[in-house]
């Protein structure tokens, strides 16, 4: 693990985030939580950074790290963002959240020049076998909730968002996945051993 990283072991998909971040360049991190990514790349990385989040104990913490922060709530889109007007737009475990995804993809396109996206693959074999045994809606690490308590709308597949990124014109220009507490960048049988996917996006 670099020296980047090595703060961030508790968050794999976070690390790989930082590895692809260029230096100095404009990052908006949306869905930004307590700003722990961000705050990792003004430091380390020089960053000229955004956070935006819809919930208010999220925008204090970032407020008390001194980071800039604005508040908006995702499914209503990025119009406040100009084209083209970020280096590296991040999304990361939120996707799955917003009402649109495909929305969301195209507004982050435009508003960045690449785009960093991550989720939980619900193809998992662990997820797979506790619905075929158990007959219930599944959980681990990176989706932890009861169906009624969760903010996850969407449960999809790494296969399922190749397939959405295909039909959209989208490029992945690289993936990496999660296993085992690790991030890989060559996985066999991704779809059934990657617990989430790190991607970076580009048109």
């Amino acid at each position: 693990m670099s020296r980047l990283t090595s703060g961030l072991a508790e968050h794999s998909d976070l690390a790989a985030m930082i590895e692809w971040i260029e230096p100095g360049s404009r990052v908006l991190d949306l869905g930004c939580g307590d700003g722990s990514l961000l705050e990792q790349l003004i430091r380390l990385k020089g960053v000229r950074g955004m956070g935006v989040d819809i919930d208010q104990a999220h925008l204090l913490h970032c407020l008390e790290k001194g980071l800039p922060v604005v508040q908006r709530d995702l499914n209503g889109g990025l119009s406040a963002f100009g084209d083209q007007s970020y280096d590296t737009v991040i999304v990361s475990q939120t996707i799955h959240q917003v009402r649109y995804p495909d929305k969301l993809v195209d507004e982050v396109l435009r508003v960045g020049r690449r785009a960093v996206v991550s989720f939980p693959n619900f193809g998992h074999w662990a997820l797979r076998l506790e619905l075929l045994l158990k007959g219930r809606t599944p959980k681990n690490e990176l989706l932890p909730y009861e169906w009624w308590q969760t903010p996850n709308i969407h449960f999809f597949t790494l296969e399922d968002f190749k397939g959405f990124c295909a039909a959209r014109q989208v490029r992945i220009l690289k993936c990496h996945h999660l296993w085992d507490g690790q991030v890989r960048e060559r996985l066999p049988f991704a779809n059934l051993l990657s617990q989430g996917s790190v991607v970076l996006l580009g048109r």
